[in-house]
């Protein structure tokens, strides 16, 4: 009896490869994905603005790493002894409004190369709930400001449309390489409310939809569709009912790296994780002669895999655990 109703994903008409170069930005699912390709050593820049929830936002730093736009000076605000921005999530601050639009400066910088010289730029859409401050306008991050200050509101599917297709269009003739993927994330916004949260990720579901029908760069991977057809059960969430447990994350990055890799890149990644398995055991014995040579033969396969991969450090790591036994 099957217990699940699974459907079938089909592979990227342009895959990711270790030549790859790619940019991923949007919600905590983006940043989790992210890790484990920056884990696999991938080249891939995630969220250089911090976690960014909605469409629009990411639409207008997007824009802004394309011309290279300086901060507005009137988003800055402090709390605490630092600087934050409404642009962006609280990971970017500074003890200095200087150091905040440096830091602002370089982050545009790093993600406009990754834009120019970039193969895949991969957005996570989040919520379709806006916070708009009375001043400034739409924000990334209310950064914990007095909630008199914004007026939240679901944003009108026309509007995330025309915001993406604007600069997504502009991508298209300055960087006509770069291919789009686009996902909903599948971590549940119910402090909107249930039925809040259904009607955000359906308009980010036809946003999508509408994006890949006007756009021959971009296609879309069903992440949120895997969560609620093929996990449909509390199990595979964490105790917070919001989050997908580490289980249903490692079922979506399988069903992730089938349809989005070559097979070529699948064999170099399995080699990899193995290396990076080896990395992390942990011995009965660490003075034993067995570990000992378990450690010259991973510091072998890491000088191999570093004439193609960064592997510095990790072979820094195990040369130093050798010396210890001299």
């Amino acid at each position: 009896m099957q217990w699940m109703t699974n459907f079938s994903i089909p592979e990227s008409p342009s895959p990711i490869t270790y030549q790859s170069k790619i940019l991923s930005m949007g919600s905590c699912f983006a940043d989790s994905m992210g890790r484990r390709m920056k884990e696999a050593k991938f080249d891939i820049l995630v969220n250089p603005f911090g976690t960014i929830f909605h469409p629009s936002i990411l639409a207008e730093l997007l824009d802004h790493a394309l011309f290279k736009d300086k901060l507005n000076e009137g988003g800055i605000l402090q709390r605490e002894d630092l600087f934050f921005h409404y642009s962006s999530h609280s990971d970017l601050n500074a003890k200095s409004k200087e150091e905040l639009g440096e830091k602002w400066a370089h982050q545009i910088e790093q993600t406009h190369q990754y834009l120019k010289d970039g193969s895949h730029l991969i957005l996570t859409f989040g919520t379709a709930w806006l916070y708009e401050h009375q001043d400034f306008g739409s924000v990334a991050n209310c950064h914990k400001q007095p909630q008199s200050l914004f007026k939240k509101k679901i944003t009108e599917l026309d509007r995330m449309v025309l915001d993406l297709f604007h600069v997504l269009d502009n991508f298209s003739r300055a960087f006509p390489d770069l291919k789009i993927i686009l996902t909903v994330s599948p971590v549940r916004h119910i402090k909107d409310g249930i039925p809040e949260n259904q009607l955000s990720k359906s308009l980010l579901r036809v946003l999508c939809s509408e994006l890949e029908r006007k756009l021959d760069s971009v296609s879309y991977f069903p992440s949120y569709e895997i969560m609620m057809d093929e996990l449909r059960d509390y199990r595979f969430y964490k105790e917070d009912r919001i989050h997908p447990t580490e289980e249903a994350e490692n079922y979506i990055w399988e069903k992730w790296i089938n349809s989005q890799f070559t097979r070529e890149t699948l064999v170099t990644y399995q080699e990899i994780q193995k290396v990076n398995r080896e990395l992390a055991h942990r011995p009965l014995n660490p003075e034993s002669k067995s570990h000992q040579k378990f450690l010259q033969n991973l510091k072998s396969k890491l000088e191999r895999l570093n004439e193609e991969f960064d592997f510095f450090n990790e072979i820094e790591t195990v040369s130093k655990t050798l010396q210890g036994f001299h």
